[in-house]
């Protein structure tokens, strides 16, 4: 498979964020909880998450695989996706969508050239390069021209 495809699937998650950020914002703005909405938005996918297991899913780990799992790792994930995606919601209307959007772009993109660099989490290695640097000044650039317009 070429990188096209991977890089295209990714573009659009990341519309998908966007999209998802904005509606839930709303959303939260509405319940006047980013707490409440975070649930109701974890509830909703798990329901549509069952629905393409249902559809998709031919064969399903065994209860030793499951067993074998790391304890951490059942709720690891979703600690800081519930934390993370709560402060979307939170932040969204204060900062505006492009400008938090971008602010949480820039967490991610900095915290994965370091957690890339020393191997966090058992992925793959990726040293910190001149070329990586000057990206994450330039995205701090573009984060500043996109708050002062």
């Amino acid at each position: 498979m070429s990188q096209s495809t991977p890089i295209l699937l990714a573009f659009i998650g990341g519309i998908f964020l966007a999209m998802h950020g904005g509606f839930n914002a709303q959303l939260s703005e509405q319940l006047k909880s980013p707490l409440l909405t975070s649930l109701v938005a974890y509830i909703v996918s798990t329901l549509i998450a069952f629905l393409a297991i249902a559809v998709h899913t031919r064969h399903f780990p065994s209860f030793y695989q499951l067993k074998d799992v790391p304890y951490y790792l059942w709720f690891s994930g979703a600690l800081f996706s519930v934390a993370g995606i709560g402060l979307y919601y939170y932040t969204i209307p204060k900062l505006g969508i492009s400008t938090m959007i971008s602010i949480g772009l820039f967490g991610q993109i900095l915290f994965s050239v370091i957690a890339g660099h020393f191997g966090w989490f058992g992925l793959p290695t990726e040293p910190i390069a001149y070329k990586k640097v000057f990206g994450v000044l330039t995205l701090i650039l573009g984060i500043i021209l996109i708050k002062n317009t």
